[in-house]
């Protein structure tokens, strides 16, 4: 999806994002965005909450509580090998 929308520069260079921007992407008061200058162009990237993202963002990954435990256990006998 594309959406172009032309907007003007207000007072203390305050930017105004259209509602359609807003809506488009799921933008929310509060939101960090990141925004980059290079040459005439601006770019704003949107960044997410990292819980937010863990709690609702897409999953790529799956593991059962029985590998985290394993995990745990790989991990702690480890530490306390070389901790001696």
């Amino acid at each position: 999806m594309s959406l172009t929308a032309e907007i003007r520069l207000g007072k203390k260079y305050t930017i105004y994002l259209p509602k359609t921007i807003v809506q488009a992407t799921g933008l929310n008061e509060g939101d960090k965005m990141l925004l980059k200058a290079k040459g005439q162009t601006l770019t704003i990237e949107i960044l997410k909450n990292p819980l937010e993202l863990a709690v609702k963002g897409k999953k790529f990954t799956s593991i059962t509580p029985q590998q985290i435990e394993k995990i745990s256990r790989e991990e702690q006998c480890k530490h306390i090998e070389g901790s001696g």
